[in-house]
């Protein structure tokens, strides 16, 4: 299996306001979940509620989207993995906003989702453009360091080390263990205390 993550392009959804935070993105009701399938079916099921069918979240224009575009400190709050697993379970792959919490930032890089950051123009401006033209695609480059949309262009910013986990593909700490078993085995085979015979 392929874990490079080096450019996506698809519909998004802008999602406007600051410090939005993971008990907002996945209420904590929803925590008991023994695994985290089914999870994407309730990510910001409050805010959903209160909005009666206007959450952009529900909003048929957005379905189907791949980037989720917000604005600062988003993930904010508590560390819970369940966060970035209910947005990923709906579907997106990529993030682009102001800023992002450093924990939530660190969970979506082990689950293989990017969060770039951009200006609060760029960000205001990405946001503004999808919601004039909900069709129109967004492209982000991790190799290149860029975004688009429609005509418009604009450098992302993220720390390079999680760059190059996306562009190699060894986030996937998992994938890498089982696409180095033979290498892994061989090393165990040589060590005195792991053969007893």
């Amino acid at each position: 299996m392929d874990s490079k993550v080096t450019k996506i392009s698809g519909t998004a959804i802008p999602l406007v306001g600051n410090d939005i935070d993971t008990d907002r993105i996945i209420p904590a009701r929803y925590l008991k979940a023994v695994t985290f399938d089914g999870l994407g079916a309730h990510v910001f099921a409050d805010d959903r509620s209160q909005l009666q069918g206007q959450h952009p979240f529900d909003m048929p224009i957005y379905q189907g989207a791949k980037v989720l575009l917000v604005n600062s400190n988003f993930g904010c709050g508590s560390s819970r993995e369940h966060a970035p697993q209910a947005i990923a379970k709906w579907g997106i792959q990529i993030m682009v906003g102001e800023s992002f919490s450093e924990i939530f930032f660190g969970n979506c890089v082990m689950l293989g989702i990017p969060c770039l950051t951009v200006s609060p123009e760029t960000a205001s401006r990405l946001q503004l453009m999808v919601q004039e033209n909900p069709q129109t695609l967004v492209t982000v480059d991790l190799v290149a360091q860029q975004v688009s949309c429609g005509d418009f262009s604009d450098a992302i910013n993220i720390n390079e080390g999680a760059r190059q986990q996306f562009i190699a593909g060894t986030w996937d700490a998992c994938g890498q263990l089982v696409a180095n078993g033979a290498k892994i085995k061989e090393v165990a085979d040589r060590l005195p205390y792991l053969n007893f015979g």
